[in-house]
């Protein structure tokens, strides 16, 4: 009971965290979260161990051999999240883990694109709506509102990729750390497309002449998040995060039939994007 206490006691903390994104309180910083982390799992090895001892714990004469692997393995998942303390990774268990933007500490480098000559006139329209409070991590140039990326891409006679994503979305922090970090793809985002960024769980509420009237359930939707699901559902009739579709900014038409949703090997995702582009450019 005491070991599933301690475990518990970790996820409450990502739910906690899960709050403070969508709130963007600012409160549970990534280091701060993989410090309690730290903490809670060192605490639990030093308690399978019997060196700490609760009230109602009897005496150990013996640690058995099940208890003693039960402590290693807590132990080594504490060292292995220190680095993350510095900017590390940890694409592993990045699903579970605040994003990379809300690290206050890093010593990693951020990755730069490879082959890349562009600058941000060349790669951005005008300085992106929401851009206070959302970002796009390793340096990526984009937008977080549909109309402003559909018009950048079409101005600058680049296909639009359209990404629904989610705060509290695990595989998309998963899917961010596997792929977006590889610097290929940090190329392709900067150079050959236009990505708008779109959160379905975002929870700022919008000026009512922004107001959308839905399509889908005549509701009145009035954030950032209600507005982009809608789309989702409403444009591709899926309503899962994540999803990423390649559009013609002229036509607004799909590109590319088969949808991205959660890949993690890079090389495939970027066979999906080079599609796209043939498409794009064959038209």
């Amino acid at each position: 009971k005491v070991v599933f206490a301690f475990i518990i006691l970790a996820f409450a903390f990502k739910f906690l965290s899960n709050i403070d994104q969508n709130y963007h309180l600012g409160i549970i910083s990534r280091d701060l979260y993989l410090s309690i982390w730290i903490a809670i799992f060192g605490l639990l090895g030093f308690y399978l161990l019997g060196k700490i001892k609760l009230p109602n714990d009897s005496d150990m004469k013996n640690i058995s051999v099940f208890r003693l692997l039960l402590a290693i393995a807590s132990f080594s998942f504490a060292i292995y999240l220190v680095p993350g303390l510095f900017g590390a990774n940890l694409s592993s268990i990045s699903g579970l883990l605040p994003p990379a933007s809300a690290q206050k500490f890093d010593m990693t480098s951020v990755p730069s694109a490879t082959g890349s000559s562009a600058d941000a006139s060349e790669t951005m329209c005008e300085d992106p709506k929401y851009a206070d409070f959302l970002n796009l991590p390793y340096n990526i140039k984009g937008y977080f509102q549909y109309e402003q990326g559909m018009e950048c891409a079409e101005n600058l006679n680049k296909p639009a990729l359209i990404y629904f994503t989610g705060h509290s979305c695990s595989n998309c922090k998963k899917m961010q750390a596997s792929v977006w970090e590889d610097s290929r793809v940090i190329d392709y985002f900067n150079n050959e497309f236009i990505i708008a960024k779109l959160y379905t769980d975002e929870r700022k509420e919008l000026p009512e002449e922004e107001w959308v009237e839905s399509e889908v359930d005549g509701k009145t939707k009035k954030s950032i998040g209600k507005i982009n699901l809608d789309r989702q559902i409403r444009d591709f009739n899926v309503n899962s995060q994540p999803l990423y579709v390649i559009i013609d900014p002229e036509t607004e038409e799909v590109l590319i039939s088969d949808k991205m949703k959660f890949e993690t090997n890079p090389d495939k995702f970027i066979e999906w994007l080079d599609r796209g582009i043939d498409k794009h450019n064959s038209k």
